[in-house]
């Protein structure tokens, strides 16, 4: 039996974006799975935070091909892009610190009770369904009444994740999720990516971390100066073939030995 291709929920293009006479990304193809986790490495510079924009529709491609479940779209903005099923989970994680973690699982879309035109808060079913939400994504916090700001970073991070997923995002962004954390709550963030790949969301994980895109990655795009350099699968790449690749290969060697020498003068 003849297995059945899978197509790419998202794709990009030949997708350049210019601001001006500056070009801040040229040439970008990008292919994004259902159920996987896509990795877009580069480091700062590279053009993630540009690529990050115009896949969460704050700005739009000054050329080039943007497609959804095998149709071409366009995004008038953040808003128009949920609507659409992708959501973005920036590194300021976009919480209010004294308010209550299923305050802020529920920030502008709160469940009212009685008439919706009352706009009454029902926090017995927001409780309930915050506390459901993040169980089913193995999150289990003693209290979902304690201010989010007591939380580790890696739990914030897996909080706006369960979020994201609960309210419908086909496609998860992560902007550098694990940037800021330690080995322990690194690993807490990369649990809850995997998470949400065996559910079926299409994941894009940017960082600039080739150890932790390695760990949880299936496909691997790097960026450098605006362009896609290289790509890879899972398969067929090692973590030191992604350092390598990334670092620039040949201008990594030359550095090495230039830093050899100096130590040994």
């Amino acid at each position: 039996m003849i297995a059945k291709k899978v197509e790419p929920m998202l794709e990009l293009k030949k997708v350049g974006k210019s601001f001006g006479n500056v070009v801040a990304l040229r040439d970008v193809d990008l292919e994004v799975y259902p159920g996987q986790v896509t990795c877009v490495l580069g480091d700062n510079g590279a053009g993630k935070s540009t690529l990050i924009k115009i896949l969460s529709g704050v700005h739009k491609a000054s050329e080039g091909e943007f497609t959804l479940n095998g149709e071409v779209t366009s995004f008038n903005s953040p808003r128009d892009a949920m609507a659409k099923g992708i959501a973005t989970v920036f590194q300021d994680l976009a919480t209010v610190p004294l308010m209550s973690v299923w305050r802020n699982f529920f920030l502008g879309n709160e469940p009212t009770k009685w008439w919706p035109w009352l706009g009454i808060l029902d926090t017995k079913k927001a409780k309930a369904i915050a506390k459901s939400e993040l169980l089913n994504m193995g999150i289990d916090l003693r209290d979902t009444n304690q201010a989010i700001g007591t939380l580790s970073g890696g739990e914030r991070q897996a909080v706006a994740i369960a979020r994201a997923v609960y309210f419908g995002a086909n496609v998860l962004i992560l902007d550098e999720p694990t940037s800021a954390l330690g080995v322990r709550q690194s690993g807490i963030v990369l649990k809850y990516i995997l998470a949400a790949r065996e559910r079926g969301v299409a994941v894009i994980f940017i960082t600039h971390n080739p150890h932790h895109a390695h760990l949880v990655g299936d496909h691997f795009f790097l960026l450098n100066r605006g362009r896609m350099t290289a790509r890879f699968q899972r398969e067929t790449v090692h973590l030191d073939e992604l350092i390598q690749a990334m670092a620039g290969g040949a201008e990594l060697d030359t550095l090495t030995h230039e830093i050899s020498v100096i130590r040994e003068g």
